[in-house]
């Protein structure tokens, strides 16, 4: 990794505060097994597996949070460039829209400018996983019933970040040498989304190709 790169993901330009796991809880020991498939030379696609014996729910809890941070990480990269006269829509290419919807504010689907859509959007996935009755953290207290439902929402979300800054702000990540670690993000996110069936495969079209050179 080049130092330029390192002052880049060292430096905590994630929006908002980070959520973290109580150290020796088993949600921290499996947060660290999805940290550690960041690591060089991991397998990927086995590492994206539910390990035997563990709770669905409490894997997907730690790789949700472990998303939001990273992936909120990535865009505050390039956040800068991102404007609304650059992005007046969020839109991944001319033929994908995405228009903001939270049953608040914003009751119907309403374009926005990007940048407006990315701050809601992290907003609303923050609210999201610091709801204790959302995201438990104390040991023995069950996930809501509609828990995958709320967890497919949020990654659902997260995949257009993803979308438009491949799409529209891919050469400020290459300028600054981070092309192989948001690929490498990238991967792992799909690999887990797919395996355990957490983003329908329409949702996905924007980057299929790319997709289909990355990760196949």
């Amino acid at each position: 990794m080049s130092i330029a790169l390192k002052q880049v993901f060292n430096k905590d330009k994630t929006f908002r505060p980070k959520r973290k796991f109580e150290p020796g809880t088993q949600r921290f020991e499996l947060h660290k097994r999805a940290q550690a498939t960041l690591h060089s030379g991991v397998d990927l696609k086995a590492a994206v597996q539910l390990p035997r014996g563990e709770d669905q729910n409490d894997w997907v809890a730690v790789h949700v949070v472990d998303f939001f941070n990273r992936i909120n990480l990535i865009y505050g990269t390039i956040c800068e460039f991102c404007t609304e006269r650059t992005c007046p829509v969020m839109s991944g290419g001319p033929k994908y829209e995405y228009r903001w919807q939270d049953d608040m504010k914003y009751k119907k689907p309403t374009a926005l400018p990007a940048p407006q859509y990315m701050n809601l959007l992290m907003d609303w996935i923050e609210m999201q996983i610091n709801n204790e009755d959302i995201f438990p953290t104390s040991v023995g207290v069950p996930f809501p019933k509609n828990f995958l439902q709320i967890c497919k929402k949020i990654l659902c979300r997260l995949f257009r970040v993803f979308v438009h800054v491949y799409i529209h702000h891919f050469d400020r990540i290459i300028l600054i040498g981070a092309e192989a670690h948001v690929n490498t993000c990238y991967k792992h996110f799909y690999y887990f989304v797919t395996e355990l069936n957490l983003i329908d495969r329409k949702e996905l079209e924007p980057l299929k190709e790319m997709t289909t050179r990355l990760c196949h």
